[in-house]
């Protein structure tokens, strides 16, 4: 997007963003004021610059459940999120959202396919195996555009990380991909069984890379929540995008909140490599940068070492002035991912050598949360929940 776009999203902005700020945070003040040890005149004040700590009538800090309940079933699948949802999730991250060859979204963590299903086993698409460059990697596997829908409804979705997780391998293929307007199908209807709104976080996935095979993401997005009527401020559907220009573009087509994913501080967005903007998201995290996004997001979703960095030896340190400098300019930030196993776990919160084994997650929680986060993707729900409870009742 170039520098008008910018200015545009900008100007659009400032009738539209401080709105959608307003939603992220004032409705849930009144609800966890106790919980935040907010008083009234405190909670008036955050109100007044438009709120901030949640989506609204959330609890603050708010559980994600990460491409659904992935700690416990092959992730992106309906199992998955409907598990999380079971756990007590507040809201489901539903859609890494990439496309088919024929437009559709669906729901993968990535493009590439072989990791994450069964093709492997399907001698009929053996042909489609293929070496793509993928954000300047080389990847090679199968790839969702080179699919119809149908084709990848004949596949099933498997454990991408079986190493870690032996026990998910028990419902590799139960579930087929899903289609976003599935999960927004669903979303309605697991509302009306509950009886409580179903919240959703899905993600455009490699946008730059995609809108250059002429199967551009924020359109179909918008189109999708358009036709569900779910493209509107106060909708239950948060959309995020590791590219700040994907946010923009979506900033023109959605009143739906906004986030912008940032990845470690030396790494560029792919859009920004692109376009030859030298900024990193070290930048992007300055006050400077946070006032930018403010511009056009309603919040970041930055990686845990942005908000707490980690030694050389993997321990966690001193934490950063993001959360303060983010809440500064009325950004919400939801960082990613706490998970319960050792290897993911910061080197002070591990427990035995255990590549599968849980280490002292709850720990890790505890020194996350005390930061000031707003909310945390977790591939285990309850784990986070009971973490919260802990955190909220001292």
């Amino acid at each position: 997007m170039g520098t008008q776009d910018t200015q545009e999203s900008n100007q659009q902005a400032s009738a539209s963003g401080t709105g959608r700020r307003a939603l992220l945070g004032a409705a849930v003040l009144g609800a966890a004021g106790g919980v935040l040890g907010l008083s009234g005149t405190a909670r008036a004040d955050e109100a007044r610059h438009g709120g901030r700590g949640g989506l609204a009538g959330l609890p603050v800090p708010t559980i994600i459940g990460h491409r659904g309940a992935s700690g416990y079933r092959p992730e992106h699948t309906l199992g998955s999120y409907q598990l999380a949802l079971d756990l007590g999730a507040d809201i489901v991250e539903a859609g890494d959202l990439v496309p088919t060859k024929d437009g559709h979204l669906v729901c993968r963590h990535e493009p590439e396919i072989g990791g994450t299903t069964d093709v492997a086993d399907h001698p009929e698409f053996a042909g489609r195996r293929t070496t793509k460059v993928l954000d300047g990697v080389a990847t090679t596997g199968w790839f969702t555009e080179d699919f119809t829908l149908a084709e990848l409804k004949t596949l099933r979705a498997v454990e991408r990380i079986p190493a870690n997780r032996p026990h998910n391998t028990l419902y590799n293929g139960r579930w087929e991909i899903p289609t976003f307007e599935e999960v927004l199908a669903w979303q309605d209807e697991q509302t009306r069984r509950r009886g409580k709104q179903v919240w959703i976080y899905p993600e455009t996935k490699h946008p730059t890379y995609f809108r250059k095979l002429g199967l551009g993401l924020e359109e179909r997005v918008a189109k999708l929540l358009h036709k569900h009527g779910k493209d509107r401020k106060n909708s239950p559907v948060v959309v995020q995008s590791f590219e700040p220009t994907s946010i923009q573009r979506l900033n023109k087509l959605i009143a739906n909140p906004l986030v912008v994913l940032l990845s470690s501080a030396s790494s560029r967005p792919w859009d920004f490599v692109e376009t030859g903007d030298p900024r990193t998201v070290a930048d992007l995290v300055t006050r400077a940068g946070l006032r930018e996004i403010a511009g056009y997001a309603q919040g970041i979703g930055p990686t845990l070492d942005l908000v707490v960095p980690k030694d050389a030896n993997g321990n966690l340190t001193t934490p950063t002035t993001l959360v303060r400098d983010a809440h500064a300019v009325g950004l919400i930030l939801h960082p990613y991912t706490l998970r319960n196993e050792n290897p993911f776990l910061p080197a002070n919160f591990r427990k035995g050598t255990d590549a599968d084994a849980y280490g002292d997650v709850f720990g890790a929680y505890r020194a996350y949360f005390a930061t000031g986060i707003d909310g945390v993707f977790t591939d285990n729900p309850d784990t986070g929940l009971l973490a919260r409870a802990d955190f909220v009742n001292g």
